[in-house]
């Protein structure tokens, strides 16, 4: 039978056996048990933090989604930076001999952990400069997306087919990226058409002003305007400008509605929609040429 004092001087001398030293700290398996408690309880709470941030108090002031991410997010940063400091001083760590450690990591880093140390960097230029931010449409090479996380190493974007692709923090700055709603989220979009020669043009602005007036995805204010774009080879080109804001995540779906009213407008007051035709100017003498072939 185990006598309970036994038990229990084990039970001591394992909580404070000795592990290593760091500098003049000594690391025992106590300080080891409260530094991994302290910090799992550091990074749930401040992350339980920025989602209360996020989705409770930001938005009783108005905010919008993505400056209240970026703010959120430094927040956390913050929050950690300082836990970690006083994790360290509670738990009796040397903060001299952490500083040494985290210099001789330092140079890990520069070698093996490149990557990863250049994208959270850039995840801190991203989040205080905010180029993005959470709910922009953006292009970036060819893909084109709307941004749903912002995190340390990497950023969320959802595609129109609903597939999430996992993007490097440093690939937004390092790349030219095209950012739809930087400033709003009302863009302009252009539907070239062209009709044929016969037509008047006056009569073509008027029924395309009449197809963009009725799409109701389409603004009123800044109202469309029909640019008449110049002589083709074959047809009177045309642009149809329009604002929208609805469809900035789907520009190709408003782009096919209007064109399916665009031709049943046409086709209703039977305008004229031209194919591309190259006249064939026959030289003289080619009637003598046809003959001896016949012959």
């Amino acid at each position: 039978m185990i006598d309970p004092k036994e038990l229990i001087n084990w039970l001591k001398a394992t909580w404070n056996f000795e592990l290593f030293h760091l500098g003049d700290s000594v690391f025992t398996t106590k300080t080891l048990f409260a530094l991994i408690v302290s910090l799992f309880l550091l990074f749930y709470i401040s992350s339980k933090i920025r989602k209360l941030l996020v989705r409770k108090i930001f938005p009783r002031y108005g905010l919008e989604i993505g400056i209240s991410q970026s703010i959120a997010t430094i927040l956390r940063y913050v929050l950690i930076i300082i836990g970690l400091v006083i994790i360290f001083q509670t738990t009796g760590i040397d903060l001299g001999a952490v500083g040494l450690l985290i210099g001789a990591l330092g140079v890990g880093i520069g070698f093996g952990l490149q990557n990863i140390t250049n994208n959270f960097i850039s995840g801190l230029i991203i989040l205080f400069e905010r180029p993005i931010k959470v709910g922009d449409r953006i292009e970036i090479d060819d893909l084109a997306g709307n941004i749903v996380d912002i995190s340390a190493r990497a950023t969320t974007i959802i595609t129109n087919d609903n597939i999430a692709v996992i993007v490097p923090n440093s690939d937004f700055i390092d790349t030219r990226v095209i950012n739809w709603s930087h400033n709003n989220r009302m863009i302009r979009l252009s539907f070239p058409v062209g009709v044929s020669y016969n037509e008047d043009p006056e009569k073509i602005r008027t029924l395309l002003t009449e197809v963009a007036n009725a799409n109701p995805g389409i603004l009123s204010s800044p109202k469309p305007y029909i640019l008449f774009d110049g002589f083709g080879d074959s047809s009177l080109n045309f642009n149809v400008l329009v604002w929208t804001t609805e469809y900035i995540d789907r520009p190709k779906i408003l782009r096919s509605e209007v064109y399916y009213e665009i031709f049943a407008k046409f086709k209703e007051h039977n305008v004229e929609i031209p194919f591309p035709q190259h006249d064939i100017h026959l030289k003289s003498g080619f009637e003598k040429e046809v003959a001896k072939t016949e012959n």
